[in-house]
């Protein structure tokens, strides 16, 4: 017992030290001390209990859930590919300097890594900047490319919300010198193909350009210093009503209040052309060199969008900000109007779905001559929609088939088993999706009723009679139907019931 109290006393220092925000090296060896005690009391008889939960931020998969989020990922995928996209990877942590200074106040979500190999490294925050880092150093200066895996940011999770730690990333991006606003367009396209594939409801895609907000900031008194984390209060206003980021922007950012309620002014207003058309007239954004240029850009935009038939899914809005210091020009961001769910007394809000915009200086940053590869892309917000599918699919009680399996190799009769292995090993070498039970003599009903759990579609049933005729009977099991098939056919046959359209 007293080597147990030795213990909390440690704990006590380690936790004085920590509230009195004693020097880190001190707070170390007192932890290092009690951990060295806590192990010697309970080394010797193995008496270690595991957590078993997954790390705050994180979660597992079941085959349920993969499922669906297979079916999210290919119908992604299958657009980029419609979109003539190439598919790189990059490696999961970069170097620490990579990452700095690219992400304004978000910086701070980034995790940092312990040293290793004399390497200071973070986990990757997205997959923008590794891109330009990529492009940077293989002097690449035109691609159309897809990339589809996990980032890391040491935020505050709202699980629920589909907000994690780790997550993955569906991001498509055009770069090179081209015309503009048509790579832009096609971004908004692919925004609007996919959210319409997935029926994930309605949707709204909120359209701005950081070269009108920095004009908006300079003709309301912002000054410049100022403009990006001025810029990063503008962007909470989907979150937040305007007095709260009012306050924001005086209170702690010494904003003037003049300029603030100048802002407020511009800030809530949206619309479509109309609005363009009206701003270019205004007489103090009209005078400013880069709103000119974006409100220009804004209305060759629209004008593109209405010929690819989807203006109206597309708001220009003012408030629309996009906190990331990467940004040049266009910016843009999808989120879902309302979910009608039937089942679900509360609707489900998830904020965004989707977002990107145009990053012309980013591969410069990285460019020892500081050459610059123009770039505008997209990122598909997978987790939230993924939230989303997978909460309709709970409440309409769908069953969602977790393996392809086409058919199942069966025996009625005993001592079949080599030839169930038989036929099931030529239904694998000729690319059918086939299982078999693991037992030398199942019963017909156990095998069947392991088709109906598994979602499985036919039996292919081997008896004696069968083998002696050089037939398999094929057993349909929604509807009870039962063929019998030539061997030689049996594959063709599997195909021909299984083919999906």
């Amino acid at each position: 017992m007293a080597e147990e109290a030795a213990v909390r006393a440690q704990a006590e220092v380690v936790r004085r030290l920590k509230q009195d925000k004693a020097d880190p090296d001190e707070i170390a060896k007192e932890v290092a001390k009690l951990l060295e005690m806590k192990a010697q009391l309970g080394g010797d008889e193995g008496k270690h209990k595991f957590v078993l939960k997954t790390p705050k931020g994180t979660r597992d998969y079941s085959p349920k859930q993969m499922a669906i989020r297979e079916r999210v990922f290919n119908a992604i995928i299958a657009c980029f590919k419609r979109h003539g996209a190439e598919v790189i990877d990059t490696p999961v942590f970069e170097l620490k300097e990579t990452l700095t200074g690219k992400y304004g106040e978000d910086s701070k979500l980034i995790y940092d890594l312990k040293d290793q190999g004399g390497e200071l490294l973070s986990l990757r925050y997205d997959l923008t900047v590794p891109f330009a880092r990529y492009l940077a150093m293989n002097k690449i200066t035109n691609i159309k490319r897809y990339h589809i895996a996990k980032v890391y940011r040491r935020d505050n999770p709202a699980m629920t919300r589909g907000r994690y730690r780790e997550f993955y990333q569906c991001d498509f991006d055009i770069a090179g010198q081209f015309d503009p606003m048509i790579p832009d367009a096609e971004c908004l396209k692919i925004v609007h193909e996919i959210l319409s594939d997935l029926q994930l409801g309605d949707f709204l895609v909120k359209v701005n350009d950081r070269r009108i907000l920095d004009g908006m900031f300079a003709v309301c008194g912002v000054p410049d210093s100022k403009f990006r984390t001025i810029c990063s209060s503008v962007d909470k206003l989907d979150k937040m009503p305007w007095e709260e980021v009012r306050s924001e922007m005086v209170g702690e950012k010494g904003l003037s209040p003049e300029a603030a309620d100048r802002i407020g002014e511009y800030v809530q207003l949206h619309g479509g052309l109309d609005l363009i058309e009206r701003l270019l007239q205004d007489p103090k954004l009209s005078q400013n060199k880069l709103a000119k240029e974006g409100l220009g850009d804004m209305k060759l935009l629209f004008e593109y969008l209405t010929l690819f038939g989807i203006a109206g899914k597309i708001s220009f809005d003012l408030s629309l900000a996009r906190g990331l210091d990467y940004y040049t020009g266009v910016i843009y961001e999808a989120v879902l109007l309302q979910q009608e769910n039937d089942h679900v007394e509360e609707p489900v809000s998830v904020g965004s779905v989707a977002g990107g915009g145009r990053y012309d200086g980013l591969v410069g940053m990285f460019d020892p001559k500081g050459r610059k590869v123009p770039c505008v892309g997209v990122s598909i917000g997978i987790e939230r929609i993924f939230s989303i599918l997978e909460q309709r699919v709970e409440a309409s009680e769908e069953k969602i088939r977790t393996t392809e399996t086409q058919v199942l190799v069966a025996s009625a009769q005993k001592k079949l088993l080599e030839e169930r292995l038989k036929l099931v090993s030529e239904l694998w070498d000729a690319g059918i999706k086939a299982e078999v039970l693991y037992k030398k003599n199942p019963k017909l009903l156990n095998q069947l009723q392991y088709c109906e759990d598994t979602g499985i579609p036919l039996v292919a049933i081997v008896g004696e009679q069968e083998l002696k005729d050089g037939v398999v009977k094929l057993r349909v099991v929604a509807t009870r139907e039962e063929v019998n098939v030539p061997r030689e056919s049996l594959v063709e046959e599997i195909r021909t019931r299984t083919n999906r359209p």
